[in-house]
């Protein structure tokens, strides 16, 4: 069976080329420029983020700053306020340490005045039975004058809260008694007691101001 033979004509409609298989369609100026206009934008999305985040941050940090310097300058007055009361106090302290320093001292000086005023109508009765004595040789007189000055002497000690102690007899109490000395006791029930009294002890307004010293019973 014979082929037809084609005329090259034929052959060139028939045969496809090489070309004919492969996309020799080049892009455009415009899509090739589409991506990094893209990225561009991105860029500059990511620039604006940024700055309005730094632009946030300064803010913060300003208002943050004028508040702290505020709560600061309320500290430091609240300071200079304390310390110019500090100083009052102190200064009040001084004047009443002073004053109270030379109210002592007053006292002090003047701690006896009213004792010896009490005693000076004492120390006149004394000149006058001393007058006495010196014209008169009555003793009996003489001895009267000396117990009513007595007697007036004790009183004004009384006055002036002075008590003597009662111990004589008396259990012995080391906080009100001093012993000297120990004795056999003449009976059972003065064993411990108080048998002898040398020297009195005296309380000054309730408050022991010599302790009475004593001869104990065993």
């Amino acid at each position: 069976m014979n082929k037809e033979k084609q005329t090259p004509e034929e052959k060139e409609q028939v045969q496809p080329t090489a070309q004919d298989n492969t996309d020799t369609t080049e892009p455009s100026t415009a899509e090739k420029e589409a991506p990094a206009v893209d990225e561009q934008a991105e860029s500059q999305e990511e620039d604006d983020a940024g700055a309005e985040k730094e632009k946030k941050s300064k803010g913060f940090f300003k208002s943050s700053k004028a508040k702290y310097k505020e709560q600061i300058e309320e500290l430091e007055g609240e300071v200079a306020e304390l310390k110019d009361k500090n100083l009052r106090l102190y200064a009040e302290f001084e004047n009443l340490r002073r004053r109270t320093a030379k109210e002592k001292l007053e006292l002090m000086a003047t701690a006896s005045k009213g004792l010896m005023e009490a005693l000076l109508p004492v120390v006149d009765d004394i000149d006058r039975a001393e007058d006495a004595f010196a014209k008169t040789k009555d003793l009996e007189a003489y001895q009267q004058g000396f117990e009513l000055i007595v007697q007036k002497f004790r009183k004004v000690l009384e006055q002036q809260g002075l008590q003597a102690m009662d111990s004589k007899e008396k259990d012995f109490d080391p906080e009100w008694h001093e012993a000297i000395a120990e004795i056999q006791a003449p009976s059972e029930e003065l064993k411990g007691k108080v048998l002898d009294v040398t020297e009195k002890g005296y309380l000054l307004n309730d408050k022991i101001i010599r302790y009475a010293k004593v001869v104990v019973g065993k």
